[in-house]
C-alpha cells in the first residue's frame, strides 16, 4: 500500500490560478470513517473541508443544524483539513478505504482519483432537473469521460487587477482585454516606467496560468482519445507569443525560476502592473499594501481570439466506498443547493455554481457606495456566464503542463526553436508511458 501513496503524492494539487482565498487556517483533522450507524436508524455522514476554520465555523454549524433538522435520521460530523494536508490525507484515506462520505476538492486533483474508479458516479443519483440547477460549463468541470464524479460548489473567476498610477505613468488609459493587446501594453509600460506589465510563472509544478492562456488564444492541448493536438499553427503561435515576451524584455527572468507567489509580491511592491486573480484578493492587497490598493481597479480577464474566460471550481465528491451513498448526496446537494450557495459566496466574497444563486443583485448590481472589492466582484461575475475549466480533467494533466512548460522554458533560453520547443513537446507526451 505504501508504494501506492507514494505514486500519487508526485501529483501534488494542480492548483488554479487565482483559486487560493487568504482565508485563516485552524486545523481539526479527523481519521476518517465509514462509522455508518452511530445509532439505531441513524446515519452518519462525515464531510471533510479544506481549510474553512475558523472563519465559517458559525455557517457550517449552523448548516448543519439545519439539515440535521429537517432529516433526524442522519448526522454529520465535519472534519476541515489544512489545504496543504488534504492531498495527503484523502489519498491514504482512499487507499485505506476509511475515506470521509462527502469531501471537498478542486476537480483537477479529484480527476487523479476518479480515473481510479474512487468516487461515486452521480449520473445516475441525481436527476436532470436538479443538475440542470447549476451552471452546465461548470459541471462539465467534473467530469470525466462524459460520467460526473462530482457536484460544483463554490468557485471564482480570473479577473485583472491592475495599477491605475503604473497605466498612467505610462500613458495608458484602458487595460488591456486581449494577449494582443497585452504585448503592446506591456511594451510601453516598460518604455515609459521601466517597470512591467505582468509576472506569469513557467514553474511546471505551479500554477497554470500559462497553460490556460495558451488554450484561449486557440490551442488545444489534447484530443478525444488523449494525444496530444498541440502540434499545430495555433500551438506554435501560442508557444511564440510568451518567447517573444521573454526575448524582448517585458517579462522579469525570474518567470522560470519563481512561481505565482512572486506575481503577488511584484503587484503589492508596485514593480508590476497587473496581476491576474480573484476578487477576493483587493482585501489582501489592502491589508498588505494600502498604497498600491488605494491605486489599484479591477478589469475583465484577459482573453485571446477564442474569447474563452477560465473559471476556477471547488466541488463535492463523494467516496464509491460510502456506506451512506444517499445520504451522503442529499448532504452534498443540500450544501450546494441556490440558497446554502448563496448565503456562503456573500460571506466568502466568491461565485456561486447554481444559475438561481447567480441571478442575486448581489453579483448583478453595484451598491451605491460600491467598493473594489464590489466592482471586481460584479465583473467576475459577468465573466462567468461564459467561463469554464479551461484544463482538461484528466489523469495525467501536471504531467502534460510539466511538458509543455520544460519545453517553452528551452524555446525562451534560445535552447531550441519554436517548432522544435512544441514537436519535442507532443512527442514527449506520445512516449510518457
Amino acid at each position: 500500500m505504501r508504494v501506492r501513496i507514494n505514486r500519487w503524492k508526485r501529483f501534488g494539487l494542480f492548483v488554479l490560478s487565482g483559486l487560493l482565498l487568504s482565508w485563516a487556517i485552524a486545523c481539526t483533522p479527523g481519521t476518517g470513517s465509514n462509522s455508518g450507524q452511530p445509532a439505531s436508524g441513524t446515519s452518519e455522514v462525515e464531510f471533510w473541508t479544506m481549510q474553512l476554520q475558523p472563519q465559517f465555523t458559525d455557517y457550517f454549524n449552523s448548516l448543519i443544524t439545519t439539515f440535521e433538522s429537517e432529516n433526524p435520521d442522519i448526522k454529520v460530523r465535519w472534519v476541515d483539513v489544512p489545504w496543504s494536508a488534504m492531498e495527503s490525507k484523502i489519498l491514504a484515506a482512499v487507499s485505506a478505504k476509511t475515506a470521509p462520505d462527502v469531501v471537498n476538492l478542486n476537480p483537477n486533483f479529484a480527476t487523479l482519483l476518479a480515473s481510479r474508479n474512487a468516487w461515486l458516479t452521480l449520473d445516475d443519483q441525481i436527476p436532470d432537473e436538479i443538475r440542470q440547477q447549476y451552471l452546465p460549463n461548470i459541471w462539465k468541470a467534473s467530469t470525466l469521460n462524459g460520467t460526473s464524479f462530482g457536484i460544483p460548489w463554490y468557485l471564482t473567476t480570473r479577473i485583472s487587477i491592475y495599477n491605475t498610477q503604473l497605466f498612467n505613468e505610462a500613458g495608458i488609459d484602458q487595460p488591456p482585454s486581449t494577449y494582443a493587446e497585452l504585448a503592446q501594453v506591456a511594451q510601453q509600460i516598460r518604455d515609459r516606467t521601466g517597470k512591467y506589465a505582468l509576472f506569469v510563472t513557467f514553474v511546471p509544478g505551479d500554477s497554470s496560468e500559462v497553460l490556460e492562456s495558451m488554450v484561449q488564444m486557440g490551442m488545444q492541448l489534447v484530443d478525444a482519445e488523449g494525444k496530444a493536438a498541440f502540434n499545430t499553427p495555433e500551438g506554435r503561435a501560442a508557444f511564440q507569443y510568451w518567447v517573444d515576451l521573454y526575448e524582448k524584455g517585458l517579462l522579469p527572468r525570474e518567470v522560470l525560476t519563481q512561481g505565482h507567489r512572486q506575481a503577488v509580491q511584484l503587484y503589492q511592491a508596485g514593480e508590476i502592473a497587473i496581476l491576474g486573480s480573484g476578487p477576493q484578493f483587493f482585501k489582501t492587497i489592502a491589508d498588505n499594501a494600502p498604497s498600491i490598493a488605494a491605486v489599484s481597479a479591477a478589469a475583465p480577464q484577459i482573453t485571446g481570439q477564442t474569447g474563452k474566460k477560465t473559471a476556477a471550481v471547488m466541488n463535492l465528491v463523494v467516496p464509491r466506498d460510502t456506506d451512506v451513498p444517499e445520504a451522503a448526496v442529499k448532504f452534498a446537494l443540500f450544501v450546494t443547493n441556490d440558497q446554502n450557495q448563496l448565503t456562503f459566496a456573500k460571506d466568502a466574497n466568491v461565485l456561486p455554481s447554481t444559475l438561481q444563486a447567480l441571478q442575486d443583485s448581489h453579483f448583478q448590481a453595484l451598491p451605491a457606495d460600491a467598493s473594489q472589492i464590489d466592482r471586481a466582484r460584479i465583473i467576475s461575475a459577468e465573466d462567468l456566464k461564459s467561463a469554464e475549466a479551461l484544463i482538461p480533467a484528466m489523469e495525467d494533466i501536471q504531467q502534460l503542463q510539466r511538458i509543455i512548460y520544460d519545453n517553452l522554458q528551452g524555446a525562451m533560453l534560445g535552447q531550441q526553436s519554436v517548432d522544435q520547443a512544441v514537436t519535442n513537446a507532443a512527442q514527449q507526451w506520445e512516449a510518457r508511458n
